[in-house]
């Protein structure tokens, strides 16, 4: 038995779990807040048997692309004015962790 625990951005997880749930992956969701920008994350616990981890991280990996947003820094000029800097960023994704798992129990 695997710990499967899959951090992804907000814009993905609804349709994350809707699949994971399709294929007979059981997911439990809880929800976070990334370091950078301070934006939305979902982080997502999946008890799954060892055979079958490939298959939720395929699933994670289909469904959870990066893709670039536009985000506004502020820079303090020389006059103690603020200007807003466009910013590129990429987002989404996922981060994947795969544990051991001791013990098991349903109860």
């Amino acid at each position: 038995m695997k710990l499967v625990i899959a951090i992804v951005h907000d814009e993905d997880a609804h349709s994350l779990v809707k699949k994971l749930t399709a294929a007979d992956i059981g997911v439990t969701k809880l929800a976070s807040t990334g370091g950078f920008l301070k934006s939305g994350n979902t982080t997502l616990i999946i008890g799954i048997p060892k055979e079958r981890v490939d298959q939720a991280i395929g699933i994670i990996e289909e469904t959870c692309k990066t893709r670039k947003e536009i985000t506004t820094t502020t820079s303090l000029m020389g006059d103690n004015s603020v200007m807003g800097m466009p910013l590129e960023i990429s987002v989404g994704g996922a981060t994947i962790f795969v544990v051991d798992v001791e013990n098991y129990m349903k109860l």
